[in-house]
């Protein structure tokens, strides 16, 4: 994609690159948007799952009648120059912020208040394996600095040659056409079809497959969105769904803690759709495909023809079938004159991970299946462990440091074992800085007591004591994976 001018760098902290925890925490500080909304998030993957999930039970009658009820659009009409054909299937998901079907009473209880932009909140490409036993969800930032190729604006009817914008105004002035070719200019990836929608179809899908269940390791408080969820499991209607995947003023970690939690509501949905049988039932799918249906837009070639073989084939999957991720960024605070503050991609990661989308290749790498372990705040492998034996029982510092590293954390692997001390209870020193990692360490070590000591730095130390017996296995919520931190959808649903 060709350089805008004058750039401005500012480095955008990366998922799961930094270490130790506690240093990603500082840098985490985001900005809020200047008018204040709140962006509700990729949460557009509801359609495709619910319905290539259901469909492969379901007959040809039902999902014909389903056909005659998406509006139909055209986005590939007299496109030129288009990448090359890739493996599997490529479906590009945008949503609108059009909110004329939500009643006032909605509004105000959701926080939806305000004039919509006539632009798309929300960009995914979705990646389907060509033998269909694989998801891989990609989130474009809205906010992408993007050069759209030369286009008559819809409203205006203005031509306009190329130029520099905001990967959402591709929608505003060109609508699903321009949006398309603007991704495939971006991704070189070919799209083969579109879908979009809207708040509606998001709430009522929700609702109709009773509701999703999510969990938290921490108070959720967003005073913009209204969300408001304690510590702990909770199953979210539609609306309350909504104001989950939407809020980005939760904590510092802004849109990268967002993109988190809208990673982890759609591993839960897929988990819900599933595991509930509700789409096995030919009555039960076909409320919940006429309620998400009433608010889509597809193009004219997603018919009954390819559901029925796109949900065929995917009669297995699963939340572990799927992988979310978003495009790698290289500065978040990218100046363009005329356009203002936009986002701007990491060029080399973002040309390596669409590569992979077209060799059909999968983006998170194989890894077991998950243990049972703890919900914890920071991952294990970002926190630096020094341990020290602290009784006399010969060789204890070694096993606590090589059961400290099995189940991830980031030990010296040089415990000092010379023994000979007098300690009971385990304990673990830290800077206070640093205190979300030792309360994940302390998870790991049942009954151990925390000390903090202010200036100690980033390595935590573990004074081994007689009480020591084993170590309680742990993991964050959403895991780091691979290297555009991909994850699977078995990894972030609930334990």
């Amino acid at each position: 994609m060709p350089s805008p001018p004058r750039p401005r760098p500012r480095k955008a902290p990366q998922p799961g690159t930094a270490r130790p925890a506690a240093r990603r925490t500082s840098r985490q500080g985001g900005r809020p948007r200047q008018d204040g909304r709140p962006r509700w998030g990729p949460r557009f993957v509801t359609t495709l799952s619910v319905l290539v999930l259901g469909v492969g039970g379901i007959g040809h009658a039902v999902v014909s009648s389903l056909d005659t009820e998406i509006a139909r659009v055209d986005p590939f009409s007299d496109m030129k120059n288009r990448p090359d054909e890739g493996r599997g299937m490529n479906v590009l998901i945008v949503g609108t912020d059009a909110r004329d079907k939500i009643t006032p009473e909605q509004k105000q209880k959701y926080r939806l208040g305000g004039a919509p932009c006539n632009c798309t909140d929300t960009i995914m490409l979705v990646h389907i394996s060509r033998n269909r036993e694989r998801a891989s969800v990609v989130s474009l930032p809205r906010d992408s600095y993007a050069e759209i190729p030369e286009h008559t604006d819809i409203t205006t009817g203005k031509h306009h040659k190329p130029h520099p914008v905001k990967l959402n105004a591709a929608y505003a002035e060109g609508g699903p056409g321009l949006t398309v070719r603007t991704v495939e200019h971006m991704t070189k990836v070919k799209i083969d079809h579109y879908l979009e929608i809207d708040f509606t179809s998001f709430m009522k899908t929700v609702d109709a497959l009773g509701g999703v269940e999510v969990c938290t390791t921490r108070p959720m408080k967003d005073t913009y969105t209204g969300l408001d969820l304690p510590v702990g499991t909770h199953k979210l209607t539609g609306g309350q769904a909504l104001q989950y995947v939407r809020s980005r003023h939760i904590d510092g970690a802004a849109d990268l803690g967002r993109m988190q939690r809208q990673q982890r509501f759609l591993a839960a949905l897929v988990d819900r759709a599933t595991s509930s049988r509700v789409l096995l039932n030919p009555v039960k799918f076909r409320h919940i495909s006429s309620t998400m249906l009433g608010s889509v837009r597809a193009d004219k070639g997603f018919g009954t023809k390819e559901m029925l073989a796109l949900g065929r084939a995917m009669r297995g999957f699963s939340p572990a079938s799927s992988e979310f991720t978003s495009v790698p960024v290289g500065d978040v605070g990218y100046l363009v004159p005329g356009v203002g503050s936009t986002v701007k991609w990491d060029t080399a990661k973002a040309e390596k991970l669409f590569a992979l989308l077209r060799d059909d290749r999968p983006l998170a790498p194989h890894r077991p299946k998950r243990q049972k372990a703890d919900v914890v705040d920071v991952s294990p492998d970002r926190i630096q462990v020094q341990v020290y034996n602290g009784t006399g029982i010969k060789g204890l510092g070694t096993k606590v440091d090589k059961a400290l590293d099995a189940i991830g954390f980031d030990t010296t692997r040089a415990p000092a074992d010379g023994g000979g001390g007098q300690v009971e209870r385990t304990y673990v020193t830290y800077d206070p800085r640093w205190d979300r990692s030792a309360k994940s360490l302390q998870a790991a070590l049942p009954g151990a007591e925390l000390r903090p000591v202010k200036g100690q730095g980033p390595m935590l130390k573990v004074t081994a004591g007689t009480d020591f017996t084993s170590v309680t296995p742990v993991r964050t919520q959403t895991p780091h994976q691979g290297e555009f931190g991909a994850v699977t959808g078995d990894q972030v649903v609930c334990p």
